[in-house]
This record gives C-alpha cells, sequence and structure tokens, in this order.
C-alpha cells in the first residue's frame, strides 16, 4: 500500500530544495536512479537537474514558488503553485506532476499558465 502522506513530504521536501532553495545536493537526497523529465526545457537524470537548477538561480535568483495544494494518488503527487519569477510580478499558475518509485522522485511533468492583468471571473488561479 501506498503511505500517501509520505510521498507528500517527500516531493514537497525536493520541491523546496530544488526549486526555492535552489540547492541540487540536498535536493538530489530524493531522487530515484533514473529521473525521467517531461519539462520541455530540462535533460533528464541528476545531471539535467543540476543544470536546470543552475541556470534559475542564475536567471531568477530571487523568484519563490508557493505551493497552493497538494495531491496525491499512488505513486502520483500533484502540485499545484504560484510561481513568482521576479518580486511584484503577478507570476503563473503552475501544476508540477511528479511520480515516485520506492519513495522518490523518478519523473516529472509541468504545465505553466501565465496570470493576466485581467481575469474574466472572481476566482483567480487559485
Amino acid at each position: 500500500m501506498m503511505d500517501l502522506e509520505t510521498n507528500k513530504r517527500t516531493v514537497l521536501a525536493f520541491y523546496e530544495h530544488a526549486v526555492n532553495r535552489r540547492d541540487f545536493t540536498a535536493a538530489a537526497r530524493f531522487l530515484a536512479p533514473v529521473l525521467i523529465q517531461h519539462r520541455n526545457d530540462a535533460a533528464d537524470g541528476a545531471d539535467g537537474l543540476r543544470e536546470f537548477i543552475e541556470r534559475m538561480r542564475v536567471a531568477y535568483p530571487s523568484s519563490h514558488c508557493e505551493i497552493k495544494r497538494v495531491f496525491a494518488e499512488g505513486d502520483y503527487v500533484i502540485l499545484h503553485v504560484h510561481v513568482v519569477r521576479e518580486p511584484g510580478a503577478r507570476g503563473s499558475a503552475h501544476v508540477d506532476i511528479f511520480r515516485l518509485d520506492n519513495g522518490k522522485v523518478a519523473e516529472h511533468w509541468d504545465v505553466d499558465e501565465p496570470i493576466p492583468p485581467e481575469i474574466a471571473n472572481p476566482h483567480g488561479p487559485f
């Protein structure tokens, strides 16, 4: 049986280290031996993650991602995130999907939608 709460904690810790702290060494503790990447601008494996983190650290040193929701089912954890790359910017609504293998991050997908200045409904993206 999958421990959904443990899977959530694993992905949340991985995300905090990889994305908000941009600390590859800390994030790598949560990686499976093989990382399959579906993000268009990130290569597979630990080296791909290292390069992506470094690129984001240089390009967006003040970025921050606030996780709004966490969902888990089986080996999958989904994060609904407010990504703000530059302080004061509207940012984007982001969904990250992770598949775990033996409790480690093994696969990643994501989708991103910029938050426009005007929204057609009163609810907003979050």
